[in-house]
């Protein structure tokens, strides 16, 4: 496609700016020699090799197949209680080192949920291997949000395993209610963007579909909110200071992130750039699984965390400069420290930029990565990978494909712009100016200045082809630019988002209407209103519902038959047959009115607060920002 110049500039900055506001990095222009620490201890050959500059030899494979490991693999763990018994008690002497003598809930409740996540394993690993035989299509949710709550309980409903494990509990002298009390709320998520976000990996799970989510595994969470003398005071939430056994370090799978720098042109092609930088960060997968209700499918929530280890700057160590030594560990680590760092400052805005490209880019070399496996060609990805974005956090995803494609792969413009946007869709979550993310293009030009340009390429291209559709109408080409015209320029986010996806959704009918009519109002005019569509938050009835209320739940399952409406709401009409039915309906009551009372202790031992189980409750839930 020929780029002119008219009403938009198309001219892409090589930008040479230096990481000065970062600490511990090295300026980008600057070429750096450092010794390379090793995964492994080197011999022989494979020390030869590396010595004389040749690239880092691998693990070796197994020489053979082992029919009593694959069997073990694709069979599933024994479901009685002895052998849930015997593993629940190897991990709190194996893997925890207590005796019965030293044995508390806390180490319990580690035991069982290791003991549980060792089922989940097994079952995410045939699952896995199911979809990549059969060559399935996988939804890939970007979010930098994941809300998901408590596991332990969800897993032990989704295996049915419940009750055994209740048994075995009661067997060692604990109670499972006060086990799951144990467990620390996982600090990924912080309001309804990541509810939704966790419901959709969980719905997926349980309806068999090859869903992964994709985010960030936050150090500290958002805050944990404490009130003293009636104020909030924020305070660090530090979730991870005990083992956790839902999540599974991947240090096997890494991908490098750049930052900064400064980019050279390919002199064969008008589009195609090499970025060069010495700011680059190793990402870091860790898997949380997600066991379906019903099934043995398992979804996947793929998280990352800076690797430091490689940033230690032992020399400097060794001179004296302890501070210097650790510089660059501390500018990774922040990266995903936070969720949603304080962007009141500038150095806050960049933060929170970088923690956003390195979830974009790692995510991106990911999927790229498992879709090269196949062995199929690029322009197949949209029939392998269907990338959402839960709003605009994960924006930069699409620059950061057309990157990959243009600049690694050597597709033509053209080509990764059309693979790019069947690949992408975009849920919208909110209309209020403030809350429309914006980044200045000096500081993205300075920290992603490949990125800068592909979005000022996108932006030009997109306006020439309204131009075309609507000649003449300079007014309509300044609301639909990527690129607002304010000082400094900005970049508009959910607009980039829009124009790079094929589908854009709203999360509630009236609120997919009111887009249609506001923010994106000129979209649809040039568009066509059949891509503006509306996906209705819903709740997982298997959380809400199955766990939270059992009582009430066992009611509904006698009256269906089975647990089947777990996974199919629309089951609990038959309730409407028991509406005259005088027995049921006190039985019903009955399940309110403990659960109420269960309330009501609650308040009591948290606050000192009676209330009265017979009131009437109105009750509001809203968290306090």
């Amino acid at each position: 496609m020929s780029q002119n110049t008219g009403y938009f500039s198309s001219s892409i900055p090589l930008n040479t700016a230096k990481a000065t506001t970062t600490p511990g990095v090295h300026e980008a222009d600057v070429p750096v020699t450092r010794p390379t620490s090793l995964k492994r201890v080197l011999s022989g050959p494979a020390l030869k090799t590396m010595l004389a500059g040749g690239a880092h030899s691998q693990p070796k494979t197994p020489t053979k197949d082992d029919s009593e490991f694959r069997d073990y693999s694709h069979s599933e763990i024994s479901r009685d209680v002895a052998t849930i018994k015997n593993s629940v008690v190897m991990h709190l002497t194996a893997t925890f080192l207590r005796t019965p003598a030293s044995i508390d809930s806390a180490h319990a409740y580690l035991a069982s949920a290791f003991s549980v996540r060792d089922r989940l394993l097994q079952r995410w690993n045939l699952t896995n291997e199911y979809h990549d035989k059969i060559g399935a299509k996988r939804v890939y949710y970007m979010s930098l949000e994941f809300l998901i709550g408590r596991t332990f309980d969800n897993a032990l409903l989704a295996l049915g395993l419940r009750q055994e494990y209740s048994k075995v509990l009661g067997d060692v002298g604990f109670c499972l209610e006060d086990i799951i009390d144990e467990e620390r709320d996982a600090a990924l998520g912080n309001g309804g963007l990541g509810r939704l976000a966790a419901c959709y990996v969980d719905s997926m799970a349980c309806s068999n579909y090859p869903g992964w989510g994709y985010g960030l595994r936050y150090k500290y969470g958002m805050f944990q909110q404490q009130i003293l003398n009636g104020y909030q005071v924020e305070a660090p939430d530090c979730w991870l200071d005990s083992p956790n056994p839902w999540e599974f370090p991947r240090p096997d799978v890494t991908y490098p992130v750049k930052f900064y720098g400064h980019l050279v042109r390919d002199p064969h092609s008008e589009h195609r750039f090499k970025w060069e930088s010495n700011v680059v960060y190793d990402a870091m997968a860790f898997d949380v699984p997600v066991p379906g209700y019903g099934t043995t499918n398992v979804g996947n929530i793929r998280l990352w965390s800076c690797k430091t280890n490689t940033l230690f700057d032992l020399n400097k160590f060794n001179s004296g400069d302890y501070q210097g030594a650790t510089g660059g560990q501390v500018a990774a680590q922040i990266l995903t420290d936070v969720l949603y760092p304080n962007d009141n400052t500038n150095d806050g805005k960049e933060l929170r930029l970088r923690q956003e490209y390195l979830f974009c880019s790692a995510t991106m070399q990911d999927i790229m990565a498992r879709f090269k496996k196949t062995n199929r060609p690029l322009s197949e990805l949209p029939d392998l990978a269907a990338i959402q974005l839960n709003d605009t956090h994960p924006t930069l995803g699409v620059p950061e494909l057309m990157r990959i494609l243009i600049d690694d792969e050597g597709l033509s413009w053209d080509e990764a712009w059309d693979i790019t946007t069947r690949t992408f869709a975009f849920t919208n979550h909110t209309i209020l100016p403030e809350a429309m993310e914006k980044w200045p293009v000096p500081m993205l030009d300075k920290i992603l200045p490949r990125h800068m340009g592909i979005i000022y390429d996108i932006n030009l291209f997109f306006l020439q082809k309204v131009e075309r559709q609507f000649p003449g109408d300079r007014e309509l080409l300044n609301k639909i630019s990527i690129i607002e015209e304010s000082n400094p320029q900005q970049v508009r986010m959910a607009f980039l988002a829009c124009v790079g996806s094929h589908k854009v959704n709203g999360v509630a009918a009236i609120h997919s209407d009111i887009i249609k009519q506001t923010i994106f109002k000129d979209f649809v005019r040039i568009q066509g209103e059949d891509k503006f569509i509306n996906k209705t938050n819903g709740v997982s009835p298997r959380r809400w519902m199955n766990e939270c209320n059992p009582d009430m739940s066992d009611l509904i399952t006698e009256v269906v038959g089975d647990r089947s409406w777990v996974n199919d709401l629309t089951k609990v009409k038959q309730l409407e047959g028991k509406i005259e039915d005088v027995n049921f309906r006190e039985r019903w009551w009955a399940a309110k009115q403990k659960n109420k009372e269960r309330l009501a202790e609650y308040i009591l031992t948290t606050t000192g607060i009676k209330v009265s189980s017979k009131a009437l409750f109105d009750i509001q839930v809203k968290r306090i920002h």
